[in-house]
C-alpha cells in the first residue's frame, strides 16, 4: 500500500489548541478595561489613549497601526484558504458562503429597524463575528464537537471577514487624497512585482508593505486596509505531496509567526484600549438606547437567524450538505458562536461614529453584551449536544470530508 499523502494543517487547525487561552486572555483585558473606565483612574486613561506619541495619539496608534497586523494576518488566512484550504473549491465555500452571507444581511437588517437617521451608518457593528472568540469557545468543548463543524465554522468566520472587509473599504473611508492613493497604487505594483519576479525574502515585502501602510494613512482608506493588501501580494507555494514546500512559503511562514503576538498581544492591547467604556458615567436610557438594542440584538438573533436560516436554505434546496457528524442542533450551536462579534464589531464601531464617545459606548455595551449572551449560548447548545452517528449523519462532499481530519 502506497503510504499516505502528508496534508500539512492549516494555521487556523493548528491554532485551535490555542484559541482557547488567547480567548481568555482577550476576556481578562476587556475585563480590565472595563474595571479601569468605571473606577477613579478613568480620565486619566482616557487622556493615555490620547496623548500624542510622533505623528498619531496612542490610540490611533493601536487601531491603526497594530490593528493593521492583525488585518495583516486575515488577509494570510483569507488567501491560503481560497487557494489551498477549505474555501479552494466551489462546492467547499457553498454552506459556509450561504450561512456567512446570512449572517451578515440578517443581523444588518435587525440594526436598521431600531435605527433610523445618523445612527443607521452602525448597521455593520452586527455584521461581524470574531474569528479567535467564535474558535476559542469552541476549542474548549473538545472532541465533542465533530472536527467538520469546526472546519466549517472557520470558514464561515474567513468568509465574514472578507465581507467585513469589504464593508469597511466600500462604507467606511473618508474623503480620499488623490496623490496618497497613487502612491498606495505604485506600493502595490512594487509588492506585484516582487511576487511576480519570484522574490521569496519576507523582509522585502514587510519593507514596502510599511511604505504602502504610510499611504494608506494619509489616503483617506482606512489603514488597516494596507495589511489585507499585503497579505495578499505575499507568495504562496503549492506544491502538492510535500509538506516542506509549504513550511518555506513566505506566506505560511509570515503567518504562524503572527498568531501568537496577535492572539495574545495585539487583540488584547486592542481590547484593552478600546473596550474601557464608562458605564457608570453614562445616561440611564444609554442601556435601552436604539443603538445598544440594535446591536446585542442583532448580534444575538440576528446571527442565529441569518446563519442557521440560511444554511438550512442551503441544505433544504440541495445546494450543498450538512457538515460530517453534525445535526441542526449543533449547526445552532455555531451560528449562536457566530453571534460573537467583539474584536471586528468594536472596530467597525468606532469608523461608525467617529467622534461620538457617546454613540460609541452604547455600540460597545451592545457589542459586549450581544457576544457575552451569544458565546454563553452557543457553549451550552454546543455541550449537551452529542455528535451524529456516521451512518445517520449527511456526508460533506469528498473533497471537504478528506481535510476533515
Amino acid at each position: 500500500m502506497a503510504p499516505a499523502r502528508l496534508i500539512p494543517l492549516s494555521a487556523i487547525r493548528r491554532f485551535l489548541n490555542a484559541q482557547a487561552s488567547s480567548g481568555i486572555v482577550l476576556v481578562v483585558a476587556a475585563l480590565v478595561a472595563l474595571v479601569i473606565a468605571n473606577s477613579p483612574i478613568g480620565p486619566d486613561f482616557d487622556v493615555l489613549l490620547h496623548a500624542y506619541v510622533g505623528p498619531l495619539s496612542l490610540g490611533h496608534w493601536i487601531n491603526d497601526g497594530l490593528m493593521a497586523i492583525f488585518f495583516l494576518l486575515v488577509g494570510l488566512e483569507i488567501k491560503r484558504e481560497m487557494l489551498d484550504g477549505q474555501l479552494s473549491t466551489w462546492p467547499r465555500r457553498i454552506l459556509p458562503g450561504v450561512a456567512a452571507a446570512g449572517g451578515m444581511i440578517v443581523p444588518a437588517l435587525i440594526f436598521l429597524a431600531f435605527n433610523r437617521g445618523a445612527t443607521a451608518s452602525g448597521w455593520a457593528i452586527p455584521a461581524a463575528t470574531d474569528i479567535a472568540f467564535a474558535l476559542g469557545v469552541m476549542a474548549l468543548l473538545g472532541k465533542r464537537v465533530p472536527a467538520s463543524l469546526r472546519i466549517f465554522l472557520a470558514a464561515l468566520a474567513i468568509i465574514d471577514d472578507l465581507g467585513a472587509v469589504a464593508i469597511i473599504a466600500f462604507f467606511y473611508t473618508a474623503g480620499i487624497s488623490l496623490p496618497d492613493l497613487a502612491g498606495t497604487g505604485m506600493a502595490l505594483a512594487v509588492l506585484v512585482a516582487l511576487n511576480r519576479s519570484g522574490v521569496r525574502r519576507l523582509s522585502l515585502f514587510l519593507l514596502v508593505g510599511l511604505v504602502l501602510w504610510v499611504f494608506v494613512l494619509r489616503s483617506g482608506v482606512h489603514a488597516t486596509l494596507a495589511g489585507v493588501a499585503l497579505a495578499l501580494t505575499i507568495p504562496m507555494d503549492r506544491t502538492p505531496g510535500t509538506s516542506d514546500a509549504h513550511s518555506a512559503s513566505p506566506l505560511h511562514r509570515l503567518e504562524h509567526a503572527l498568531h501568537l503576538p496577535v492572539g495574545f498581544v495585539i487583540l488584547p492591547i486592542f481590547a484593552l484600549a478600546n473596550a474601557a467604556v464608562p458605564v457608570l458615567g453614562l445616561p440611564a436610557g444609554a442601556l435601552l438606547a436604539p443603538v445598544t438594542l440594535g446591536v446585542a440584538l442583532g448580534l444575538l438573533m440576528g446571527k442565529v437567524v441569518g446563519v442557521f436560516g440560511f444554511a438550512m436554505l442551503a441544505v433544504r434546496l440541495k445546494l450543498s450538505d450538512m457538515p460530517a457528524h453534525a445535526g441542526w442542533p449543533h449547526m445552532l450551536g455555531v451560528a449562536l458562536l457566530c453571534g460573537i462579534g467583539f474584536t471586528m464589531s468594536i472596530f467597525i464601531a468606532l469608523l461608525a461614529f467617529p467622534g461620538d464617545p457617546l454613540l460609541q459606548a452604547e455600540a460597545k455595551i451592545g457589542v459586549l453584551a450581544g457576544s457575552l449572551m451569544a458565546g454563553l449560548s452557543g457553549y451550552l447548545v454546543l455541550r449537551f449536544v452529542r455528535p451524529e452517528r456516521s451512518d445517520a449523519a449527511r456526508s460533506v462532499p469528498a473533497a471537504t470530508s478528506a481535510q476533515a481530519d
